[in-house]
């Protein structure tokens, strides 16, 4: 075999990141280390796996053909190295959640599967929708957990479990004590909303698209938590998963605003790139986040425990 894994690792490295230094700062190697393995990896077969324009490095045809084919390699190169060290043969993994998931479903989801494999190590990234299904389908994450749909081409998407948004408001707001809210009155109040490109705001777009143009959108967060603070202070209304209010509701903290005839379900669902290969620890994660849904109508029944430290 004339290409060594680290040559594999590095072209990988170079592929994510775009760009040598980042390459070699994640890898722990030097930046000239680095370019060197590319450059003689490329120079051994006498052909050009990236276009360089400026100091950016894209790949071009052949090396988008290389690139799942490398990685499924280093996959599996990971899983041996794995039973060697006697940790099932389960690789390292790096997961995308988008924020309700990631913030209510996922980290719990992790921990306790690390408990479970503690030789597996996991990195979760936590961003929106957008994010997570580019990073997916540019290799840069094993697979995802998104909140809404997925046309992307290049990924696989599998229905997980139905989620839905709610309108909820502050205990005192005057819509709190309202025996029916119209669309009216929602034009008629100030909204907090989660930003442009998440799941949540595409699925509160949807449901609002009626009186959409109408709404007076006052702040846009990213992040629930921040949200509902907002609330809570009396900044306005806003729209998010019901996962991600279960807690407030019960501490009564928060409201529901509940409107006739406006439909914010959706589904969470995996993704993964369609040349992805699934690895052990991979279909593992995924079965244990299928089980935990089993017999639910909705993700904020999904019960947890927090994982024993």
């Amino acid at each position: 075999m004339n290409y060594t894994l680290r040559q594999l690792e590095v072209f990988t490295a170079v592929a994510r990141a775009e760009n040598v230094s980042r390459a070699a700062e994640h890898l722990g190697m030097s930046q000239s280390a680095t370019s060197t393995s590319l450059t003689e990896f490329e120079r051994q077969f006498q052909i050009k796996l990236f276009d360089r324009i400026g100091k950016k490095l894209q790949l071009n045809e052949l090396g988008h053909k290389i690139l799942p084919r490398a990685i499924e390699l280093l996959d599996r190169a990971h899983e041996m190295e794995a039973l060697f060290e006697g940790k099932e043969g389960l690789g390292p993994m790096r997961i995308g959640a988008t924020l309700t998931i990631g913030n209510y479903l996922a980290t719990l989801l992790i921990g306790e599967f690390m408990q479970n494999h503690p030789g597996c190590r996991i990195d979760l990234d936590v961003h929106n929708t957008a994010n997570i299904v580019k990073k997916v389908a540019e290799f840069e994450l094993d697979f995802g957990l998104i909140e809404g749909d997925c046309s992307h081409p290049d990924l696989a998407a599998q229905s997980w479990v139905a989620d839905e948004l709610v309108i909820f408001a502050a205990p005192d707001h005057p819509l709190s004590h309202k025996a029916v809210v119209t669309l009216d009155d929602l034009v008629a109040t100030p909204w907090i909303a989660r930003e442009t490109g998440s799941g949540t705001r595409q699925t509160f777009e949807h449901g609002m698209r009626h009186v959409l143009s109408q709404l007076n959108i006052r702040l846009a967060l990213e992040h629930t938590e921040a949200i509902k603070r907002a609330v809570e202070s009396g900044m306005g209304i806003a729209c998010i998963s019901r996962l991600a209010l279960k807690e407030a509701f019960r501490r009564g903290s928060l409201v529901e605003i509940p409107v006739a005839g406006l439909d914010f379900k959706r589904q969470f669902h995996f993704i993964w790139h369609k040349q992805k290969y699934i690895t052990p620890g991979m279909a593992l994660f995924i079965e244990r986040c299928k089980e935990v849904a089993i017999g639910v109508t909705s993700s904020d029944q999904i019960v947890l425990r927090q994982p024993i430290v």
